[in-house]
């Protein structure tokens, strides 16, 4: 039994990467694979819809939990309240 060695250009940085499914992230087609258990016109349109958003999103540089945070710091502002509310 061969072992079989890495190629030169693979590196332990390789290991971060996210899988991809032809031209998509693996985490965008993940509601495309939701559609294939349940197929109706809907689920399709919403699942499109979720692929788009997803793409789109990692289009940007964002994941979708640096996108909640960055959402979330927009819409509390740049101003902090120095009082807490219990106060």
């Amino acid at each position: 039994m061969a072992t079989r060695m890495p190629t030169p250009d693979a590196s332990w940085r390789d290991s971060a990467r996210y899988p991809r499914f032809f031209i998509f992230d693996s985490r965008a087609v993940f509601p495309f694979m939701l559609w294939l258990l349940h197929m109706k016109v809907w689920t399709f349109v919403v699942a499109l819809i979720a692929m788009a958003f997803f793409s789109l999103l990692l289009r940007f540089g964002f994941t979708v939990s640096t996108f909640l945070r960055w959402a979330r710091a927009k819409i509390a502002g740049g101003r902090k309240a120095a009082k807490p509310w219990w106060v």
